[in-house]
């Protein structure tokens, strides 16, 4: 008798859809076990997005409540053309008059022109040496170069080495009607960044003007071939009626904690203001009042029940969500009494909305920037451990160190929920487990029955032949 190749072939029943059937009844634990799983996933993920914005919220206020942001200072010029200025944490608050006579340059000279540009000048060697020039009478640093020049060197040439031997200066070709000229800037400025360049020929035919000789520069009066386009100069300025002499247009040191860059020149005096920052107090309390309706919107969007679709939020009926709502309130609520002209954040114009998130008066923070010892009190003040005496940003500082902490709201509801979640999987193992074997069992069990159902069919078709072989 041929054996049963497939389910419920012998005994005619559909046993795949039956086991099926019976084991979709059998799975229904397993599948509210996994949709249990999944709401306490979203859950944690709604604890840790809290946790971002309380800490989000943390960081907010401890920049309004720390020292440094009220002793930033700012500085600002009346002539930003002129100059510009900046400042860092060791300047001094104060009012200052800068006037520019002149700006500080580097020595720019240039060569007869040379006409066609591929002219060879002539052999020989070039000295440049840095120094500075009083009149006619060069002092050297001591650092010179010297750069060989070929018999058939164009004055392209001569740049090209003359920037290869990095001697200090750069050199360029000037091109107009007359001619090709070869010209030198300083790389830097200031009286001690002049330059002399001494030509010396080859084959010298005496004329300082030909050859070689006339690339020299070795006098500012203009009895070398090369002209004096820009004398090396420094900067001159008047700080507060005092004189300054800067090598760079970069002026730091002559006002503690500030940088002026000069631009031009000046006829009139420039005022440099160095005060409080605050725009950036400004942007502090901004960030505070987005931190804090981030959360508050967060934590309300994922309490609530909405009464149109009959759907509850994630943490709807989660006491230690809700609760974090109301402290944030309480804080808010509790006036200031550390002294001072402002005992409430309305005082200075930010309001709680319906919603319990908050809203800037404009006006009324400009007014109280007006007052920033009684603003920094409102806002850092630490307190003598009651909650009155600290500043709002203080309050909300220690009240997020104390949700975010280990002991805290926020880990101990993620804790608690991940524990959940561990024996949820741990569960959800076992009984996957125990459907398996419940399977394998009536798989078993049917194959069983198909089995008997063929030894049957197989044993009346036997007797039906029989009983026709009578007739």
């Amino acid at each position: 008798m041929a054996s049963v190749s497939s389910l419920g072939v012998g005994s005619g029943l559909d046993a795949e859809g039956i086991i099926s059937a019976l084991m979709s009844t059998e799975r229904r634990p397993l599948q509210l076990m996994q949709t249990e799983a999944s709401t306490l996933s979203s859950k944690i993920s709604v604890w840790g997005t809290i946790s971002s914005h309380v800490s989000a919220l943390q960081d907010a206020a401890q920049d309004l409540s720390s020292v440094s942001i009220w002793n930033k200072l700012k500085a600002s010029t009346s002539n930003a053309t002129a100059l510009t200025v900046s400042s860092d944490s060791s300047a001094a608050a104060g009012r200052h008059t800068v006037t520019i006579s002149q700006l500080a340059t580097g020595q720019t000279v240039s060569s007869p022109s040379v006409k066609p540009a591929t002219t060879p000048i002539g052999a020989g060697t070039l000295t440049l040496e840095l120094g500075s020039w009083s009149g006619n009478t060069f002092t050297g640093s001591g650092t010179s170069k010297n750069v060989t020049v070929d018999a058939d060197d164009t004055l392209a040439n001569i740049r090209d080495k003359i920037n290869a031997a990095g001697a200090g200066v750069t050199a360029s070709v000037v091109t107009d009607a007359s001619g090709d000229r070869l010209v030198l800037r300083s790389n830097g400025t200031g009286e001690t960044s002049g330059f002399r360049l001494s030509a010396t020929e080859d084959s010298d035919d005496g004329d300082p003007d030909t050859g070689l000789s006339m690339l020299g520069f070795t006098a500012t009066d203009g009895s070398s071939p090369m002209d004096l386009a820009q004398a090396a100069q420094n900067a001159k300025l008047k700080i507060d009626g005092i004189d300054i002499s800067s090598a760079s247009n970069t002026v730091t040191g002559a006002l503690e904690g500030v940088t002026l860059e000069l631009h031009e020149a000046t006829t009139t005096a420039a005022e440099v203001l160095v005060e409080t920052d605050t725009e950036e107090i400004t942007k502090s309390i901004d960030t505070f009042i987005s931190a804090f309706n981030t959360l508050m919107g967060y934590l309300k969007t994922q309490t609530k029940y909405d009464e149109a679709t009959k759907k509850a939020a994630t943490l709807q009926g989660d006491s230690a969500a809700v609760g974090l709502v109301s402290q944030m309130r309480n804080l808010l609520n509790e006036e200031f009494t550390g002294g001072g002209l402002y005992s409430r954040l309305s005082d200075i114009g930010i309001e709680m909305n319906k919603d319990g998130t908050l809203k800037k008066s404009t006006t009324g923070i400009e007014d109280a920037l007006t007052h920033l010892d009684d603003l920094e009190k409102l806002f850092g003040a630490d307190g003598t451990g009651s909650t009155a005496s600290q500043g709002f940003m203080q309050r909300f500082d220690d009240w997020a160190g104390v949700v975010l902490g280990t002991e805290g709201t926020v880990e101990s509801r993620k804790g608690g929920l991940q524990a959940t979640l561990d024996r949820n999987e741990d569960r959800q193992d076992a009984m996957e487990t125990r459907l398996e074997q419940t399977e394998k069992r009536l798989r078993a069990q049917y194959e069983a029955l198909d089995q008997m159902m063929a030894r049957l069919n197989g044993t009346s078709s036997y007797v039906s032949q029989m009983i026709s072989g009578l007739g």
